[in-house]
């Protein structure tokens, strides 16, 4: 699958909003994000960036990873590369596959490739229902968990604490690339 989601995203955003219960203006105070921007993002009007996306996914209660599932329709086994979905922000290149045939189980990998000097900040609405662990495969992340700056090398991997604002950054030359493995807190 390819970054050809946008349309995708703004019907599943809209169906899940409804799904909920939740008015424009109620999402917009959960998720911070202006009901002037929701509305646009919903009616195809603007590509939302990965932070907007995490912070909606968040206030509906569902990781990234879903969300993006969704607008794909996807419920396989197997998912091969060709098939996995992928999604980049227009705002920074960050550019994320949703390598886990299915979403929403117990266990999703999500492979990330963050461009030099990018910077993806998550609420910490995106952490409070999920438990993540890093794993650099390529690069430099300094990944900041709340007050904590963890400087991540090629085979490290950070288990994060609790729910806290997150900030992915890549201060290099070179693309970094990494794995999210998200499971659910219990």
């Amino acid at each position: 699958m390819s970054d050809e989601l946008g349309p995708a995203l703004a019907v599943t955003l809209q169906s899940l909003r409804r799904e909920r219960g939740l008015s424009g203006a109620a999402l917009a105070e959960l998720s911070g994000v202006s009901r002037a921007m929701i509305s646009r993002i919903e009616n195809g009007d603007a590509q939302p960036t990965a932070s907007l996306l995490g912070r909606l996914s968040g206030a509906l209660g569902i990781t990234l990873s879903e969300l993006i599932a969704r607008a794909e329709q996807g419920d396989r086994r197997l998912a091969r590369r060709d098939q996995q979905p992928v999604w980049t922000d227009p705002e920074t290149g960050y550019r994320r596959r949703a390598v886990s045939p299915t979403s929403g189980g117990p266990l999703e990998l999500v492979e990330v490739e963050l461009p030099a000097g990018a910077r993806v900040a998550y609420p910490v609405e995106a952490y409070t229902f999920t438990r993540h662990q890093i794993w650099v495969l390529a690069g430099t992340l300094v990944y900041r968990e709340g007050a904590l700056e963890h400087v991540l090398g090629r085979g490290d991997c950070l288990q994060l604490g609790a729910p806290a604002p997150g900030e992915y950054h890549n201060p290099t030359e070179e693309t970094c690339r990494y794995l999210v493995a998200v499971t659910r807190r219990g």
